[in-house]
């Protein structure tokens, strides 16, 4: 009856509206350096059967198909997108761009992730201790820490993340940098501000040099930029909306048939 109708087209209508919202995320994030898009995934829900496949008819034989009628959608789930950006030129010495699989971890405050948290983005700098931290509002320091000494000139970052400066014209190494990496990096929790936190879904941390097996390299002077496409993301934008269209009239179809069955009823 139109009662159903009205009920799918209505989840229909919400689940455009999350995908919207989605989208909108994706298109503003498109300049965030090391940002992962999202896509929304959808599934049916419990179907009414009105007719067992199977079932005896008039003539004592099987049906070949059952009569279901479906109550609509929602949304599953949303999954990151962990291809990797372009990695592009920036020229600055303490920008490090990851090329391949891992992530920097940095330490926050213990109501995210614990204290740990993971990021693609390398925009670093040094604050007035020397420490090398993520360039974020939180500015969170870069783990394991790696200091620069004052007077310090010439950073290097190799592929294999060993952190080398120049003081006084001899060449110090100073620290290495680690990547990490998750059994399923989709369970990871998104925190804000290029953060990432490991959740139960995720698996713990695997860690492990540049360039080791399974490792993405580190690129010196460069940036990954966002993987957001945002051509694909304005037609998905399009799509969405006349979808969204589609179930109010769906919706003011129902609600039609239900005066017209009023009517009768006069």
């Amino acid at each position: 009856m139109a009662i159903a109708a009205l009920h799918s087209a209505a989840t229909g209508m919400k689940a455009m509206d999350t995908q919207l919202d989605v989208i909108a995320n994706n298109l503003a994030n498109s300049n965030t350096s090391g940002f992962k898009g999202q896509r929304v995934n959808f599934e049916d829900l419990f179907y009414e059967e009105r007719r067992q496949p199977g079932a005896l008819n008039s003539m004592g034989e099987r049906t070949s198909s059952g009569l279901f009628v479906g109550l609509g959608t929602r949304v599953s789930n949303t999954q990151l997108d962990f291809r990797n950006g372009s990695i592009e030129n920036t020229g600055r010495e303490l920008d490090v761009a990851i090329g391949g699989s891992g992530f920097f971890k940095v330490q926050t405050y213990d109501g995210v992730g614990e204290g740990e948290a993971y990021s693609r983005a390398g925009n670093f700098f040094t604050n007035v201790n020397g420490d090398m931290v993520l360039g974020t509002s939180d500015g969170p320091l870069l783990d394991p820490p790696i200091n620069v000494p004052e007077g310090a000139t010439g950073i290097t970052v190799g592929t294999d993340g060993r952190v080398t400066v120049s003081v006084q014209g001899t060449d110090t190494e100073v620290g290495q940098i680690q990547l990490f990496k998750f059994p399923n990096p989709h369970g990871l929790r998104l925190e804000g501000s290029n953060l990432f936190t490991e959740t139960e879904a995720s698996g713990a941390a695997i860690q492990g040099n540049p360039r080791d097996p399974g490792f993405g390299q580190l690129y010196q002077n460069h940036l990954e930029s966002s993987n957001v496409d945002p051509v694909r993301e304005l037609i998905g934008m399009i799509r969405t909306q006349r979808s969204f269209e589609m179930n109010s009239q769906s919706i003011k179809a129902a609600d039609e048939a239900l005066q017209v069955i009023g009517r009768l009823l006069r």
